[in-house]
């Protein structure tokens, strides 16, 4: 072993900055980074800001669940109102009232915010899998070789503080180099959980919403069809002449009510689908933060030390 793998191991480097191979916190070769949030985040992929960890740019999520919208109405009347076998299926959005547009909308624009939430997931727990801290159980963290640490830190991504478990880090171990105070990171690390969990729960608040909101559409669409119902019925009873007039006349409002609930069919059907996706995801999440905390009581908060001890 050569006098920098044992430094290293020891956490007693030579000098302050030898610790830890590092590169300058930003480097002219950004493509060298293992991970490029700038360049591979979904959200600035396609010319948007990118929301914070995990949290989602309304205006990307809105644009994609409006187009989704557009396209899955243009299939409807183009393609399967023109089909015999398939025009039940459409005039259930197409021909009972408006309601059916706002809440495919809002199912949509909720689909897109939790989509683009586990891809940025996903994005975020890659750097579980950096080398960030060195985890050989001999290295130990001090005033010293946190400086190390950072550096390299800075050297693996393009800005810590978009990634969740490194911008943790480096905010417990940049109060450790400038104040040397080892019993203020655990309470950083342990303050810091908390923001990010608040973070993350206040990213669903949107979702959330909808969620309340596309019920209520539905029901606002029966609600009108049932008053449209009764309308129909009133004039039916004043225009009927004879029995069987009024008979016939009550079996087509009748035939007509039975559809006046499939608006709020299709609500609580999409409503029912969010809820899903939103637990599933909403478990990855909560998954991805334990995670997180392990990282940082295993490799963190564990090789805390003042001084190298004899």
């Amino acid at each position: 072993m050569d006098e920098l793998e044992q430094n290293l191991t020891t956490g007693i480097p030579p000098s302050p900055l030898e610790a830890i191979p590092s590169a300058p916190t930003n480097p002219f070769a950004p493509e060298e980074f293992q991970l490029n949030w700038t360049k591979n985040d979904i959200e600035q992929r396609f010319g948007f800001s990118g929301g914070r960890f995990t949290s989602v740019n309304k205006v990307f999520s809105f644009l994609i669940g409006l187009s989704l919208t557009v396209i899955f109405f243009l299939i409807l009347i183009y393609g399967l109102e023109p089909q015999p076998g398939a025009r039940w299926f459409a005039d259930m959005f197409l021909k009972r009232n408006f309601t059916p547009y706002p809440t495919m909308f809002l199912f949509f624009w909720a689909m897109s915010i939790l989509f683009i939430k586990g891809r940025k997931l996903a994005f975020q727990s890659q750097a579980l899998r950096l080398s960030a801290v060195p985890q050989q159980p001999e290295f130990i963290l001090n005033p010293v070789t946190a400086r190390a640490v950072l550096d390299r830190v800075h050297s693996l991504v393009d800005d810590a503080r978009h990634f969740l478990l490194l911008n943790r880090i480096e905010r417990a171990l940049s109060n450790l180099r400038n104040i040397g105070q080892i019993g203020d990171v655990a309470t950083i690390l342990r303050t810091q959980a908390e923001y990010d969990e608040e973070q993350i729960t206040s990213s669903y608040s949107l979702v959330h919403s909808f969620l309340w909101a596309i019920p209520v559409l539905g029901f606002i669409g029966t609600v009108l069809g049932l008053r449209q119902a009764i309308s129909a019925l009133g004039l039916t009873l004043q225009a009927g002449s004879d029995l069987g007039g009024i008979r016939q006349g009550l079996q087509a409002v009748t035939a007509g009510l039975a559809t006046k609930f499939e608006t709020t069919l299709i609500a609580l059907i999409c409503a029912v689908i969010i809820q899903l996706v939103v637990a599933f995801v909403q478990s990855e999440e909560s998954d991805f933060l334990d995670a997180c905390n392990d990282y940082c009581h295993a490799h963190v908060a564990s090789k805390l030390r003042l001084k190298q001890e004899d």
